[in-house]
């Protein structure tokens, strides 16, 4: 993969972070779900639809499945890849706060890495209770805290301070964290059974060379402040970056990878 070629952050983020850390979550997700055939599943924040597109053959042609995500650029670049077997995927550009589904339409609702960017998680996690059926189920996903990820907390400690931005700008893909926090969420929102599980994976990223300036990229598609990194002086601030994290990058590399393990908590919870 080249960094000249002209790509946007979606295009990059389905190209690097998809096959390196969001199938593998995605995967777990799935598992966790035990989705069956016939199935009706929502796939919330679906980013270019990696979740969606697993589930399409396990709940076959008598299955449906709704896609679901506010940013425009990530359901065309989801739109553009070729539909699975199973169920046609419906894709819908829409806010997690308001979905735009009936009570009770779904069986299955996931969301994957996608609950920390949502403004008001509360009211995020009762729309999920609201267009579940009574026997339905959600499967939530979230990284665990930032410093057990010694790669992202180097790379986006640089970010921060290079952008002169708060930590927290730049480090909401690790901002819930907290399992008791995550249980009384999904209670307040109104399941009734919740568990948190924790999971782990080791993630493994190609072309060890170019790790920052590709995470970089890929990581503007769904963090605000890392467009920044976006401009005209877009590669001087990468370049410095990547200088930063070198150290760190270097004890997870092997040949052209650079590989570690990540953190997850998985929330699954009833009505």
């Amino acid at each position: 993969m080249s960094l000249s070629q002209p790509t946007s952050p979606a295009d990059m983020y389905e190209q690097y972070f998809v096959p390196a850390m969001f199938r593998p979550w995605a995967d777990i997700l799935v598992r966790y779900a035990a989705i069956q055939p016939g199935e009706q599943v929502l796939d919330i924040a679906c980013g270019t639809g990696i979740v969606a597109r697993l589930v399409a053959p396990l709940v076959g042609s008598k299955g449906t499945v709704a896609a679901l995500d506010f940013n425009p650029a990530m359901l065309s670049v989801a739109q553009s890849i070729g539909a699975p077997a199973g169920a046609l995927i419906e894709w819908h550009d829409g806010s997690a706060m308001s979905l735009p589904y009936a009570d009770q339409s779904f069986d299955v609702a996931l969301c994957q890495h996608g609950l920390q960017f949502f403004p008001d998680k509360i009211v995020a996690m009762r729309e999920m209770h609201r267009v579940l059926k009574p026997t339905g189920r959600t499967y939530i996903i979230v990284l665990q805290e930032l410093k057990k990820h010694p790669v992202f907390e180097a790379l986006m400690l640089s970010v921060a301070r290079l952008l002169m931005l708060p930590v927290t700008a730049v480090t909401i893909p690790f901002s819930l964290s907290d399992e008791r926090q995550l249980e009384t969420m999904a209670k307040d929102a109104g399941f009734s059974t919740v568990d948190i599980i924790q999971d782990s994976a080791v993630m493994t990223f190609p072309d060890a060379a170019q790790f920052v300036p590709l995470a970089i990229m890929s990581s503007a598609a769904a963090v605000p402040a890392f467009m920044q990194l976006q401009g005209p002086a877009k590669a001087e601030l990468i370049e410095t970056v990547r200088k930063e994290v070198e150290p760190t990058v270097a004890a997870y590399r092997s040949e052209d990878r650079v590989s570690f393990p990540m953190y997850a908590h998985i929330i699954s919870a009833r009505p």
